[in-house]
């Protein structure tokens, strides 16, 4: 029996101090009083940044944030993107601080393409975040 069937799930949820102090102080500057609300919206927002298409083509972009004095971070990043020539359509490079970077890869191909790319991004020493921003190539 799958999920679906359930009127609602109560599950149990680690949240380490530093998370949950966040949340804390977003709760209060928000006026939301329940934890069960924002998790919820959580998941839902999880659920609409990755059910993207699994299959067929996307157009979209990766945001990636970086630790540009993390050694050889940028020369990886380069040869990722070089690997991924028929789906990188062009780059965007911002400074945020004297350490940190933000990368838009502008993208258009297979889904399992663009996947396999932003995992190996992913996977990078000094990447600190990469987020997808997808939609279906013909809608």
């Amino acid at each position: 029996m799958g999920f679906e069937y359930l009127k609602s799930l109560k599950i149990g949820v680690y949240i380490p101090g530093e998370l949950a102090g966040e949340i804390e102080k977003l709760m209060k500057n928000s006026g939301v009083e329940s934890l069960s609300k924002i998790i919820q919206e959580s998941l839902r927002m999880y659920i609409a940044e990755h059910s993207w298409v699994t299959e067929g083509d996307v157009v979209g972009a990766l945001g990636v944030i970086y630790d540009h004095e993390v050694e050889h971070v940028d020369e990886e990043i380069t040869n990722i993107q070089h690997k991924y020539l028929e789906t990188v359509v062009s780059t965007l490079h911002i400074h945020l601080d004297l350490r940190h970077c933000l990368l838009i890869v502008s993208v258009r191909g297979c889904s399992r393409v663009v996947k396999a790319l932003a995992n190996e991004l992913e996977k990078l020493r000094g990447v600190k975040l990469v987020r997808y921003m997808l939609m279906p190539k013909y809608v």
